[in-house]
């Protein structure tokens, strides 16, 4: 628990002003799907909690998330 919550300090809220308490559950929902769904994870072998699959050979393209703080790429 401490990591998580030392990542969400350095990776977020260090650079977010929150309003409210409203607006703090908004923005820790975005970025606990970032959490699970795209950062990677030195304990997972550099994956994501949530598994992805192999992506075909195409474009790439930048999907911003967490307000834009992070990006993910995809083809």
């Amino acid at each position: 628990m401490e990591r998580l919550i030392g990542s969400i300090r350095r990776e977020w809220l260090d650079h977010v002003v929150v309003l409210s308490h409203g607006h703090l559950g908004r923005l820790l929902k975005s970025y606990m799907g970032y959490y699970h769904g795209s950062r990677t994870h030195l304990g997972l072998g550099k994956d994501a909690p949530e598994r992805r699959g192999i992506m075909r050979q195409s474009e790439i393209i930048a999907i911003p998330q967490v307000g834009g703080l992070h990006h993910r790429y995809e083809r």
